[in-house]
């Protein structure tokens, strides 16, 4: 946006003496000494660190307004109000600028250019010798620190390359679809290896696109943003990426996701999937990008049948809006990468129970939501004996198993040429190479929608899903394995407040991550989260004959 704020606020003069010594991305907070997450006040260039650390920058903010408002008489007020109140702030790893009266980051800079000034200031300071020497010096004694000599002899030196993700103002739903989906190594993988795109040309090339709302749609694309952000969380670094520019796209082109409110995070991943689709078909944006070779045997997906949700109802189709439901792809056009490796297809059989008549119709779909059944739901006092564990298998048999439609769901048979009633079921035409499992844990009971905190249990290896399959005697030989790669977890207890975080596999080590921070896990840890969106990737011929016994 916009700022109108600049001028008076940041009128500083560029002197090395006034700024901390060092790398800016690890100046340390004047008041806690935290290293995380620096941001500099372009007022009087103290240093403090994020609202998602301390939030001491925000504080400092707020004490600046305080002192102005606090004074004896309006005339004092007036006169402090005309002064620099301490609004503006630069983050000290990104460069990217925020201001706290607009409560937004700024893309437009003062009269005389003080904002790109400090940005090339940071920069020189970043990249001066002493700088490199430190980071160098700092990343010798972490890889001789008792940790890491750990990792390396349990080989998990990998370790080092994990990448945290930081935190933008809630936007840890997004942080662990990210990195969820990087851990799929054939979706990562071919994101990585695309071309870079150039979006700007003229004045604007070459430059660094910083974090707004105001630019043209034109300038954006999901696509590259994504690729960067992949590379990123792969090349590894001694700090957390910071994923402003793919934010400040999602913001673009997903309206429903701009601000700085919590967020579904299976919401966000069905979005996220379907616009990626849409630009990889190379109709948005105006950016191309290399076709996907399809195999004989992909989904084509079409939107030519009305879609269902899996209660059998209809879906109401809102322009840009995927069914609530998920599990039913509602994207058109030819194949991409999204559907060649989350894409499967579904047989929905209806019966009338009246004549008879049984209708089949064929779902493509991205991901599977499964209800976790009631006998599961109910919570026990302390003092009463823990009933049956809730497993995979429970739900993906309640998805599957034939079940009547009650009134509010009544068949319209074309042979009896009215509403009747009828049974449902699901068959899996087509298992996908990933398979995305979306446990539905939160439910509208009255004007509330509730947590289901119920723990489901889930395999680590050899999810079996051939009892599932429509022709099982027609798929080959174990395609019908999964093995666990990523895991999405949600903690708190509803759906627009708590904290996201994910566990993925990488190079046979299981990682926590917690947006910036990153840890290793083991999976006696993992399959004890409460998952939320599990994934699972198809058992490849390479891949070890283990079936894990945990259902």
């Amino acid at each position: 946006m916009e700022c109108p704020h600049l001028n008076s606020n940041v009128c500083i003069t560029i002197d090395s003496s006034s700024f901390p010594h060092g790398s800016p991305s690890s100046w340390c907070c004047s008041v806690c000494r935290s290293n995380k997450s620096p941001w500099v006040c372009l007022t009087c260039l103290n240093v403090h660190c994020g609202r998602y650390v301390n939030a001491h920058a925000k504080q400092h903010y707020e004490d600046s307004q305080s002192q102005v408002t606090g004074g004896a008489g309006q005339k004092r007020c007036e006169e402090q109000e005309k002064n620099a109140q301490h609004l503006v702030c630069m983050d000290c790893s990104s460069y990217s600028l925020f201001c706290y009266r607009c409560d937004d980051f700024v893309v437009n800079d003062t009269k005389l250019g003080h904002v790109q000034k400090v940005r090339e200031h940071l920069r020189s300071l970043d990249n001066s010798p002493l700088a490199v020497h430190r980071r160098t010096k700092r990343k010798l004694l972490e890889s001789n620190s008792p940790t890491s000599k750990l990792l390396k002899d349990n080989g998990g030196a990998s370790a080092l390359s994990a990448m945290g993700l930081r935190n933008l103002g809630n936007t840890c739903f997004m942080n662990a679809i990210l990195q969820s989906l990087s851990n799929i190594q054939q979706f990562s993988c071919y994101f990585m290896e695309l071309p870079a795109v150039a979006l700007r040309s003229g004045k604007t090339a070459g430059r660094r696109m910083y974090h707004t709302r105001s630019q043209g749609d034109t300038s954006v694309s999901l696509v590259e943003e994504l690729r960067k952000t992949l590379c990123y969380l792969w090349q590894g670094g001694p700090t957390a990426f910071s994923p402003d520019s793919l934010f400040y796209v999602v913001w673009k082109i997903m309206p429903s996701f701009r601000g700085y409110q919590q967020q579904d995070a299976h919401e966000f991943m069905r979005y996220l999937l379907d616009h990626l689709h849409r630009e990889l078909q190379g109709g948005l944006n105006g950016a191309k990008h290399p076709a996907l070779p399809v195999p004989p045997d992909s989904v084509k997906v079409s939107g030519d049948n009305p879609t269902l949700s899996q209660d059998g109802l209809p879906v109401p189709q809102d322009e840009g809006k995927l069914p609530a439901a998920g599990g039913k792809c509602c994207i058109n056009g030819s194949s991409t990468v999204v559907t060649s490796i989350f894409g499967g297809v579904l047989q929905n059989e209806v019966n009338c129970l009246i004549c008879g008549t049984e209708s089949r119709k064929f779902d493509p779909f991205l991901d599977l939501s499964l209800d976790i059944p009631n006998q599961f739901r109910h919570k026990r006092a302390k003092d009463q004996e823990p009933g049956p564990t809730c497993t995979l298998r429970d739900c993906l048999c309640s998805f599957t198993d034939l079940e009547e439609l009650d009134q509010a769901e009544l068949y319209m048979c074309h042979r009896c040429k009215k509403r009747q009633k009828s049974t449902k079921k699901f068959w899996v035409q087509k298992l996908p190479k990933v398979l995305c499992l979306h446990l539905k844990r939160f439910h509208w009971t009255s004007y509330l929608r509730n947590k289901v905190t119920t723990y489901v249990e889930f395999p680590l290896r050899g999810l079996d899903m051939r009892g599932y399959l429509l022709q099982p005697e027609e798929a080959l030989p174990d395609r019908w394995l999964y093995d666990l790669v990523a895991v999405v977890v949600h903690h708190g207890s509803g759906v627009g407040s708590g904290h996201y975080t994910a566990y993925g596999k990488r190079e046979g080590r299981w990682y926590h991550f917690n947006d910036s921070t990153v840890t290793l896990t083991e999976e006696e840890t993992v399959v004890k989260a409460k998952a939320y969106i599990l994934f699972y990737t198809e058992r490849s011929d390479k891949t070890t004959p283990e079936t894990d016994t945990r259902r």
